[in-house]
């Protein structure tokens, strides 16, 4: 007997994503912030153990569960290298179409040599009405199986009746995690709704993603 594959649909713990919050199908809402980062070793040592305290007492203040993660992908400088070419053409003054042309020479020297990645960084933050169980799964989803039990048909009702409870409860979190990384001089800003599409397509498909890369023009 032939086996019937499950839709992909079925893989993904994703119900729904609006207004920059994702609706899990347990029941659970997750919002993602993004994390400029800092530049840690120009710092001074006595900089460096500031910002250390104040990290570990941002996370001691933590009562719930939160995941940190860093999403990686290959810069595409093509389209720079074009716009720089087309100035070089445009550049009247010989002196500094040479100048160009050496800094191209230069550029794709070292990209051939050397992997140009971007790093960005993520919190997800949840909140589950259901009691939590102990999370197994490794990756940036493991956030998302907080309760992971099937919930009644009465628990589904409750879900609905208090959903704007549920929402309010996900703001207080975003707001007191985003709140903490300033004091460390860190700028957060909750992911919109485009964006985090962006971000599981890319996490989805990541041979895809790869081989596109991150465009810098």
């Amino acid at each position: 007997m032939a086996q019937t594959s499950l839709p992909t649909q079925n893989l993904v713990e994703i119900r729904k994503i609006k207004d920059g919050v994702i609706y899990l199908k347990d029941g659970g809402l997750v919002q993602v912030i993004m994390v400029n980062g800092i530049n840690f070793d120009l710092k001074s040592e006595e900089e460096q153990n500031a910002i250390i305290g104040t990290f570990q007492k941002f996370l001691n203040s933590l009562d719930f569960r939160t995941q940190f993660f860093i999403h990686s992908r290959k810069v595409n400088i093509q389209k720079y290298i074009e716009n720089i070419s087309e100035r070089k053409k445009n550049e009247t003054n010989e002196l500094l179409k040479i100048q160009i042309d050496e800094y191209l020479s230069f550029i794709k020297s070292f990209v051939e040599e050397n992997a140009i990645i971007s790093k960005n960084f993520f919190i997800a933050i949840p909140y589950n009405p259901t009691p939590e169980t102990t999370a197994t799964t490794s990756g940036l989803f493991n956030v998302f199986k907080f309760g992971k039990r099937a919930p009644t048909p009465s628990e589904n009702q409750a879900a609905g009746v208090k959903i704007q409870e549920n929402l309010e409860q996900l703001r207080n979190r975003v707001e007191g995690i985003i709140a903490g990384l300033q004091q460390m001089d860190l700028r957060a800003t909750p992911l919109e709704d485009d964006e985090l599409t962006e971000l599981f397509y890319n996490l989805y498909n990541p041979q895809l993603t790869e081989k596109k890369g991150v465009a810098i023009q």
